[in-house]
């Protein structure tokens, strides 16, 4: 099974391509919002079709059953769910491999991979605040959530760098903090909205739990308690060791040794895909694509500003068309065929 993703993100395009999108949709909220493929799903989609393609025009060439599983709402973490519960399992014959790849920031053209852990588990949660309004000349007579939403952010900040040792990876990011519309006005409630990456359970439950404690703390003279409610949530996606080996060892046979490359911590972003695979009881593996023009990334990195190279879900995130088409498609069809045996055999 090969798998792209296909959902866009509801960021306005700022690249300057010709090609930019200028398509608008309604979120989930209602809200008319620009969408652009600010994390390359569009690459993906073009790399399977690419493959699949190449597949078909050579059928006397291989033998076996090729799925190619184009999948909505990667985003949202609920796309491939909402595909398993719609019956992906019981329509279709279960594989002996399920694949899948990303386009990131990084040299174009180079592969990147390891086995185990791949990327981290995500928790998107919703906190609202609750307190009491009042002018915003009378402060004493106010419950002022604006204050406890950002002594709340303060102290999350924390969590990381003071309950969690220094060899465990984890990140806290608070992503939006809404609260009032008036700078006269002390409102009756603040929304925040939290993101944690982790990549151990005995980690991730330590930080929820730490969460909920600061939250409370800092709420604790509210007029009701806080409300905390989940958006959506990522699996750790974990490759499967032998069936990355095999994976890696498809692409050196096809690829030069410097374009294929294993990374040595997993990345901080967050994937669906890990759940199709263990859902299934099925290995899978995932690797990375870069996707950076190689004389913009060189002199970056020259100059040691590649921090400044826009990443994933960035405005100005484009990756350059060749060769990074040409790899995707290529590291497919190198992939997939370590499991398609030649027709004669």
């Amino acid at each position: 099974m090969l798998r792209a993703d296909m959902d866009a993100l509801p960021v306005q395009e700022d690249t300057g391509l010709p090609y930019a999108s200028k398509v608008t949709a309604t979120d989930r909220e209602g809200k008319s919002v620009p969408v652009m493929h600010a994390c390359g799903h569009d690459m993906h989609v073009t790399w399977l079709l690419g493959a699949t393609t190449l597949f078909g025009k050579a059928r006397e060439a291989w033998r076996g059953t090729l799925m190619a599983v184009f999948q909505p709402a990667e985003e949202t973490a609920s796309g491939a769910q909402a595909m398993i519960d719609d019956g992906l399992f019981k329509r279709f014959p279960k594989p002996d491999i399920i694949l899948g790849q990303h386009v990131m920031m990084g040299l174009s053209g180079v592969l990147q991979c390891r086995p185990g852990v791949m990327t981290s588990a995500g928790d998107s949660l919703q906190v609202r605040l609750f307190g009491y309004g009042a002018h915003g000349s009378m402060p004493q007579a106010s419950i002022d959530p604006v204050v406890m939403a950002a002594a709340t952010v303060l102290r999350l900040q924390t969590i990381v760098s003071r309950e969690i040792a220094p060899t465990e990876g984890a990140v806290v990011t608070v992503g939006s903090l809404q609260a009032g519309s008036k700078e006269n006005v002390i409102p009756d409630e603040a929304l925040l909205k939290l993101n944690v990456r982790t990549f151990d359970e005995n980690v991730r439950k330590r930080i929820l739990a730490a969460i909920k404690r600061i939250i409370d703390s800092e709420a604790s003279g509210a007029p009701k308690p806080p409300e905390i409610s989940p958006i959506d949530r990522y699996p750790l996606l974990v490759n499967d060791p032998g069936a990355t080996n095999r994976v890696v060892d498809s692409f050196r046979s096809h690829f030069p040794d410097n374009r294929v490359q294993e990374i040595e911590q997993p990345a901080s972003a967050s994937e669906d895909f890990g759940l199709f695979g263990s859902e299934w009881h099925v290995p899978s593996v995932f690797w990375f694509v870069g996707g950076t023009d190689p004389e913009i990334y060189a002199k970056a990195q020259k100059a040691g500003l590649i921090e400044e190279i826009p990443t994933n879900h960035n405005p100005c995130f484009a990756p350059v068309i060749h060769p990074t088409l040409e790899t995707g498609v290529e590291a497919l069809v190198c992939a997939a065929g370590a499991w398609l045996s030649s027709s004669s055999s």
